[in-house]
């Protein structure tokens, strides 16, 4: 059985910590605690787990926090988790199971990493991360923010996900912060930071900067599959916000490109033709997204709902304003199948009965 350093960088967490190493204490065999300058109660409660609590002064980069967290551990794998991420207890098994299977000669173990969520609780967002690290391997963290290892020699794909799940909102300027001051320095982001440098101006409403950066990117031909084909949809949805509605629509088709279809981008293509009453066309682009394999383990982000659930129920819409309420209905039962809770399936499903009844009495 290989075994597991918990390396972890925190900084006032009180209120997660505790749930987190709860989650994940008696699945490794040694926790490592850097703290970057708490004044609250982490620490007090980092030591109800662990001796191996060490001070490192913040420096607006998470890789050299990250890198010095793996530098204290002893044990045969590295393994990350933010303090507001938990193992959720049917993924606790799966771990376990990796633990006593993993072949030592594997560099690397990717797993699932849920980050959005509906109102149910069902996983909406995923996305798989390096977990395990094999230690003293060579492979750092890299990128003061959006930090990641690149993956050398053998990788695993892991059947556990880390499960994140925030308490309360972190800071949204301190990304952004922390990539103009390096642009301020003088220094040239390579192609993951800059692709992440757009995606903070997005989320900041700066839809010009973000912009002229994505589409920087993607010029200069440099970017990974994956970030080539979500920074095509951002340069979608920033035209869209400047009232570019026919050039959002040719960036979305240019991640066509890169690679086949993606269930993201045909949704967001249906959508398009959809707000415009073009719901044929609509129709086309949704069951497109119905025959997109999903595959995980590119790596890249999955936004889950597309690969089912929204075509299905956009399916159900498009059909009823084409007056073809027997098809419509089947995709509203189709939609059940992936969400039975779904407020917008019961609604629909109450109007097809209703519809129904109104077609027997007369």
């Amino acid at each position: 059985m290989v075994s597991v350093s918990l390396c972890m960088i925190v900084k006032n967490e009180e209120d997660v910590l505790e749930r987190c190493l709860k989650s994940a204490a008696d699945l490794v065999d040694e926790i490592i605690i850097v703290d970057t300058g708490s004044e609250d109660r982490t620490r007090e409660i980092a030591a109800r787990f662990t001796d191996h609590i060490f001070d490192f002064p913040w420096r607006d980069d998470f890789s050299a926090a990250r890198n010095e967290s793996f530098s204290h551990a002893s044990m045969d794998y590295c393994m990350w988790l933010d303090a507001d991420d938990i193992i959720q207890e049917e993924d606790r098994a799966a771990f376990l199971a990796l633990k006593e299977t993993l072949e030592p000669t594997v560099s690397v173990v990717m797993a699932p990493y849920h980050t959005g969520f509906d109102a149910n609780g069902h996983v909406t967002f995923s996305y798989f991360r390096e977990r395990l690290i094999r230690n003293r391997s060579g492979m750092r963290w890299a990128g003061a923010v959006h930090e990641a290892v690149t993956p050398v020699g053998q990788i695993h794909y892991a059947d556990f996900a880390v499960t994140h799940r925030k308490a309360r909102p972190a800071d949204p300027d301190r990304n952004l912060r922390i990539y103009e001051a390096q642009l301020a320095a003088g220094k040239e982001l390579e192609p993951r930071q800059q692709f992440y440098y757009a995606r903070e101006l997005y989320y900041h409403r700066r839809w010009e900067d973000a912009l002229s950066v994505f589409e920087r990117f993607l010029a200069e031909g440099r970017g990974w599959i994956e970030n080539n084909i979500d920074a095509c949809c951002h340069c979608a949805y920033c035209r869209d916000a400047l009232g570019q509605s026919d050039e959002a629509l040719a960036a979305l088709f240019r991640t066509f490109a890169y690679d086949r279809p993606r269930a993201e981008p045909c949704c967001d293509i249906g959508r398009w033709f959809f707000q415009r009453g073009r719901y044929r066309i609509a129709a086309y682009w949704y069951a497109l997204a119905l025959t997109c394999t999903r595959d995980d383990r590119r790596g890249g982000f999955v936004s889950q709902d597309c690969y089912g659930y929204i075509p299905c129920i956009q399916l159900c819409v498009c059909y009823s304003r084409l007056g073809d309420l027997e098809r419509a209905e089947m995709f509203n039962q189709l939609a059940a199948s992936f969400k039975p809770d779904s407020p917008a399936v019961l609604h629909n499903r109450t109007i097809f009965q209703s519809c129904g009844s109104e077609s027997r009495e007369s």
